[in-house]
Protein backbone atom coordinates (compact mmCIF):
# COMPACT_ATOMS: atom_id res chain seq x y z
CA UNK A 1 0.00 0.00 0.00
CA UNK A 2 2.73 2.53 0.95
CA UNK A 3 4.56 1.54 -2.54
CA UNK A 4 1.36 2.28 -4.49
CA UNK A 5 1.55 5.81 -2.94
CA UNK A 6 5.32 6.29 -4.00
CA UNK A 7 4.63 5.39 -7.17
CA UNK A 8 1.53 7.50 -7.48
CA UNK A 9 2.99 10.51 -5.74
CA UNK A 10 5.95 10.12 -7.78
CA UNK A 11 3.96 10.06 -11.14
CA UNK A 12 2.01 13.37 -9.75
CA UNK A 13 5.33 15.04 -9.52
CA UNK A 14 7.12 13.77 -12.95
CA UNK A 15 3.66 14.75 -15.03
CA UNK A 16 3.49 18.10 -13.20
CA UNK A 17 7.31 18.70 -13.75
CA UNK A 18 6.57 17.88 -17.73
CA UNK A 19 3.95 20.65 -17.34
CA UNK A 20 6.10 22.92 -16.22
CA UNK A 21 8.47 22.44 -18.74
CA UNK A 22 6.45 22.50 -21.27
CA UNK A 23 4.80 25.92 -20.08
CA UNK A 24 8.45 27.69 -19.13
CA UNK A 25 9.39 26.18 -23.05
CA UNK A 26 6.41 28.43 -24.17
CA UNK A 27 6.78 31.27 -21.64
CA UNK A 28 10.51 31.78 -21.97
CA UNK A 29 11.28 31.15 -25.71
CA UNK A 30 14.42 28.70 -27.21
CA UNK A 31 16.73 31.35 -26.50
CA UNK A 32 16.58 31.43 -22.42
CA UNK A 33 16.66 27.56 -21.42
CA UNK A 34 19.20 28.50 -19.31
CA UNK A 35 16.73 30.40 -16.50
CA UNK A 36 14.60 27.16 -16.69
CA UNK A 37 15.81 25.29 -13.73
CA UNK A 38 15.61 28.39 -11.72
CA UNK A 39 12.30 29.37 -12.56
CA UNK A 40 11.01 25.88 -12.42
CA UNK A 41 12.21 25.53 -8.73
CA UNK A 42 10.65 29.05 -7.85
CA UNK A 43 7.08 28.46 -8.93
CA UNK A 44 7.00 24.92 -7.29
CA UNK A 45 7.70 26.92 -3.98
CA UNK A 46 5.61 29.66 -4.69
CA UNK A 47 2.49 26.67 -5.38
CA UNK A 48 2.69 25.49 -2.00
CA UNK A 49 1.25 28.87 -0.65
CA UNK A 50 -1.43 29.05 -3.13
CA UNK A 51 -4.40 27.82 -1.52
CA UNK A 52 -3.39 30.07 1.27
CA UNK A 53 -3.12 32.67 -0.65
CA UNK A 54 -6.69 32.20 -2.12
CA UNK A 55 -7.66 32.10 1.82
CA UNK A 56 -6.27 35.42 1.90
CA UNK A 57 -8.08 37.43 -0.69
CA UNK A 58 -11.55 36.25 0.81
CA UNK A 59 -10.61 36.96 4.01
CA UNK A 60 -9.53 40.52 2.93
CA UNK A 61 -12.39 40.71 0.67
CA UNK A 62 -14.97 40.22 3.78
CA UNK A 63 -12.33 42.53 5.75
CA UNK A 64 -13.30 45.30 3.60
CA UNK A 65 -17.04 44.61 2.97
CA UNK A 66 -17.29 45.23 6.89
CA UNK A 67 -15.19 48.52 6.26
CA UNK A 68 -12.37 47.13 8.24
CA UNK A 69 -8.77 48.47 6.31
CA UNK A 70 -6.36 47.99 9.36
CA UNK A 71 -6.53 44.09 9.74
CA UNK A 72 -5.15 43.98 5.85
CA UNK A 73 -2.83 46.41 6.35
CA UNK A 74 -1.24 45.11 9.44
CA UNK A 75 -1.07 41.91 7.79
CA UNK A 76 0.77 43.06 4.69
CA UNK A 77 3.39 44.93 7.33
CA UNK A 78 3.85 41.83 9.09
CA UNK A 79 4.33 40.07 5.62
CA UNK A 80 6.36 42.30 4.16
CA UNK A 81 8.78 42.36 6.78
CA UNK A 82 8.94 38.53 7.17
CA UNK A 83 9.63 38.41 3.65
CA UNK A 84 12.45 40.88 3.73
CA UNK A 85 13.86 39.63 6.16
CA UNK A 86 13.76 35.93 4.83
CA UNK A 87 15.09 36.99 1.70
CA UNK A 88 18.24 39.02 3.63
CA UNK A 89 18.50 35.96 5.25
CA UNK A 90 18.17 33.06 3.17
CA UNK A 91 19.47 34.49 -0.10
CA UNK A 92 22.32 36.99 1.29
CA UNK A 93 23.79 34.98 4.12
CA UNK A 94 22.43 30.86 3.37
CA UNK A 95 23.11 31.51 -0.18
CA UNK A 96 19.77 29.93 -1.08
CA UNK A 97 19.32 32.27 -3.84
CA UNK A 98 16.00 32.23 -5.80
CA UNK A 99 14.75 29.29 -4.27
CA UNK A 100 15.94 30.79 -0.80
CA UNK A 101 13.27 34.18 -2.04
CA UNK A 102 10.45 31.63 -2.59
CA UNK A 103 10.47 30.13 0.32
CA UNK A 104 10.71 33.81 2.06
CA UNK A 105 7.69 34.57 -0.07
CA UNK A 106 5.83 31.74 0.68
CA UNK A 107 6.54 31.73 3.96
CA UNK A 108 5.04 35.76 4.08
CA UNK A 109 1.95 34.49 2.12
CA UNK A 110 0.54 32.16 4.59
CA UNK A 111 1.40 34.95 7.78
CA UNK A 112 -0.17 37.09 5.47
CA UNK A 113 -3.37 34.99 5.25
CA UNK A 114 -3.30 33.29 9.22
CA UNK A 115 -3.15 37.24 10.39
CA UNK A 116 -6.23 38.12 8.22
CA UNK A 117 -8.46 35.24 9.52
CA UNK A 118 -7.40 36.58 13.31
CA UNK A 119 -8.52 39.68 11.83
CA UNK A 120 -12.11 38.13 11.24
CA UNK A 121 -11.99 35.93 14.45
CA UNK A 122 -11.45 39.25 16.02
CA UNK A 123 -14.92 40.98 15.01
CA UNK A 124 -16.84 37.37 16.04
CA UNK A 125 -16.60 34.94 12.42
CA UNK A 126 -14.73 31.72 13.03
CA UNK A 127 -12.39 31.73 10.25
CA UNK A 128 -11.14 28.34 10.58
CA UNK A 129 -14.69 26.87 10.40
CA UNK A 130 -15.06 24.63 7.23
CA UNK A 131 -18.85 23.98 5.86
CA UNK A 132 -20.06 22.45 2.54
CA UNK A 133 -22.28 25.74 0.93
CA UNK A 134 -25.85 24.49 -0.39
CA UNK A 135 -26.65 24.45 -4.43
CA UNK A 136 -28.35 27.99 -4.00
CA UNK A 137 -24.74 29.32 -2.20
CA UNK A 138 -22.77 27.73 -5.40
CA UNK A 139 -25.37 29.45 -7.80
CA UNK A 140 -25.24 32.53 -5.99
CA UNK A 141 -21.02 32.74 -5.51
CA UNK A 142 -21.01 31.76 -9.61
CA UNK A 143 -23.25 34.09 -10.61
CA UNK A 144 -21.07 36.93 -8.48
CA UNK A 145 -17.39 35.49 -9.11
CA UNK A 146 -17.81 34.47 -13.45
CA UNK A 147 -17.67 38.09 -14.78
CA UNK A 148 -15.13 38.49 -12.65
CA UNK A 149 -13.06 35.22 -13.43
CA UNK A 150 -13.67 36.54 -17.52
CA UNK A 151 -11.94 39.18 -16.82
CA UNK A 152 -9.07 38.06 -14.45
CA UNK A 153 -7.89 35.37 -16.79
CA UNK A 154 -8.09 37.53 -20.13
CA UNK A 155 -5.98 39.95 -17.86
CA UNK A 156 -3.47 36.89 -17.53
CA UNK A 157 -3.97 36.13 -20.76
CA UNK A 158 -2.57 39.70 -22.43
CA UNK A 159 -0.09 39.61 -19.96
CA UNK A 160 1.26 36.06 -20.57
CA UNK A 161 0.63 37.03 -24.47
CA UNK A 162 3.38 40.38 -23.62
CA UNK A 163 5.81 37.88 -22.06
CA UNK A 164 5.81 35.47 -24.23
CA UNK A 165 6.88 37.90 -26.55
CA UNK A 166 9.15 39.64 -24.83
CA UNK A 167 11.52 36.08 -24.10
CA UNK A 168 11.28 35.35 -27.41
CA UNK A 169 13.83 38.32 -28.24
CA UNK A 170 16.40 37.16 -25.71
CA UNK A 171 17.19 37.43 -21.92
CA UNK A 172 18.28 40.91 -21.99
CA UNK A 173 15.05 41.85 -23.46
CA UNK A 174 13.34 39.90 -20.44
CA UNK A 175 14.76 41.74 -17.88
CA UNK A 176 14.09 44.86 -19.06
CA UNK A 177 10.55 44.03 -19.81
CA UNK A 178 10.60 42.53 -15.96
CA UNK A 179 11.49 46.34 -14.76
CA UNK A 180 9.28 48.06 -16.98
CA UNK A 181 6.76 45.93 -15.06
CA UNK A 182 7.20 46.38 -11.94
CA UNK A 183 7.81 50.44 -12.79
CA UNK A 184 4.34 50.41 -14.17
CA UNK A 185 3.28 48.47 -10.32
CA UNK A 186 4.45 50.87 -8.75
CA UNK A 187 2.88 53.68 -10.59
CA UNK A 188 -0.47 52.21 -10.96
CA UNK A 189 -0.82 51.03 -7.25
CA UNK A 190 -2.78 54.39 -6.76
CA UNK A 191 -5.87 52.07 -8.17
CA UNK A 192 -5.84 49.78 -5.45
CA UNK A 193 -7.29 51.62 -2.68
CA UNK A 194 -10.34 53.10 -4.92
CA UNK A 195 -10.80 49.62 -5.44
CA UNK A 196 -10.79 48.99 -1.91
CA UNK A 197 -13.07 51.59 -1.49
CA UNK A 198 -15.62 50.62 -3.86
CA UNK A 199 -15.45 47.05 -2.27
CA UNK A 200 -16.36 48.48 1.10
CA UNK A 201 -19.05 50.99 0.18
CA UNK A 202 -20.49 49.96 -3.29
CA UNK A 203 -22.44 46.35 -1.79
CA UNK A 204 -24.26 48.89 1.16
CA UNK A 205 -25.31 51.44 -1.15
CA UNK A 206 -26.22 49.23 -3.46
CA UNK A 207 -27.70 46.16 -1.90
CA UNK A 208 -27.89 46.93 1.51
CA UNK A 209 -30.48 47.70 4.15
CA UNK A 210 -29.57 51.89 3.85
CA UNK A 211 -29.51 51.40 0.02
CA UNK A 212 -28.96 54.75 -1.94
CA UNK A 213 -28.70 54.19 -5.66
CA UNK A 214 -27.89 58.12 -5.49
CA UNK A 215 -24.70 57.55 -3.01
CA UNK A 216 -23.49 55.20 -5.08
CA UNK A 217 -23.48 57.13 -8.26
CA UNK A 218 -21.68 60.04 -6.75
CA UNK A 219 -19.08 57.24 -5.21
CA UNK A 220 -18.58 56.02 -8.76
CA UNK A 221 -18.14 59.50 -10.27
CA UNK A 222 -16.12 60.69 -7.57
CA UNK A 223 -13.79 57.41 -7.39
CA UNK A 224 -13.30 57.53 -11.46
CA UNK A 225 -12.46 61.17 -11.12
CA UNK A 226 -9.67 60.43 -8.83
CA UNK A 227 -8.70 57.93 -10.66
CA UNK A 228 -8.26 59.70 -13.85
CA UNK A 229 -6.31 62.69 -11.99
CA UNK A 230 -4.20 60.22 -10.05
CA UNK A 231 -2.96 58.73 -13.64
CA UNK A 232 -2.45 62.22 -15.15
CA UNK A 233 -0.62 62.67 -12.12
CA UNK A 234 1.54 59.86 -12.79
CA UNK A 235 1.97 60.53 -15.91
CA UNK A 236 2.90 64.35 -15.61
CA UNK A 237 5.68 63.57 -12.83
CA UNK A 238 7.29 60.23 -15.07
CA UNK A 239 7.67 62.61 -17.62
CA UNK A 240 9.69 64.86 -15.50
CA UNK A 241 12.03 62.62 -14.50
CA UNK A 242 11.89 60.98 -17.91
CA UNK A 243 16.24 62.53 -18.49
CA UNK A 244 17.39 61.67 -15.21
CA UNK A 245 15.68 57.95 -15.28
CA UNK A 246 17.62 57.40 -18.75
CA UNK A 247 21.05 58.80 -17.66
CA UNK A 248 20.72 56.66 -14.90
CA UNK A 249 20.34 53.57 -16.76
CA UNK A 250 22.67 54.30 -19.10
CA UNK A 251 25.34 55.32 -16.37
CA UNK A 252 24.68 52.32 -13.92
CA UNK A 253 26.39 49.47 -15.89
CA UNK A 254 29.87 51.33 -16.24
CA UNK A 255 29.48 52.98 -12.72
CA UNK A 256 28.91 49.08 -11.36
CA UNK A 257 32.16 47.86 -13.39
CA UNK A 258 33.88 50.74 -11.56
CA UNK A 259 32.40 49.64 -8.12
CA UNK A 260 34.15 45.77 -8.58
CA UNK A 261 37.23 47.64 -9.67
CA UNK A 262 37.19 49.57 -6.37
CA UNK A 263 36.50 46.63 -3.88
CA UNK A 264 39.26 44.38 -5.40
CA UNK A 265 41.42 47.75 -5.08
CA UNK A 266 40.60 47.52 -1.69
CA UNK A 267 41.28 43.64 -0.94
Amino acid sequence: MIEKRRRRKKLVNQVTDAFLFWIFQLLQGPKNLDILPAANTYVQIRALAWPTVLVGWVAQSASLGMKDSWGPLKALAVASAVNGIGDIVLCIFLGYGIAGAAWATMVSQVVAAYMMIEALNKKGYNGFTFSVPSWNEVLTILGLAAPLFVMMISRVAFWALVTYFATSLGTNVVAAHQVMIQSYGMCSVWGQPLSQTAQSFMPELIYGINRNLSKARILLSSLVIIGATLGLTVIQEMHKVLIPYFIALSVSPGTHSLDGALLVCLV
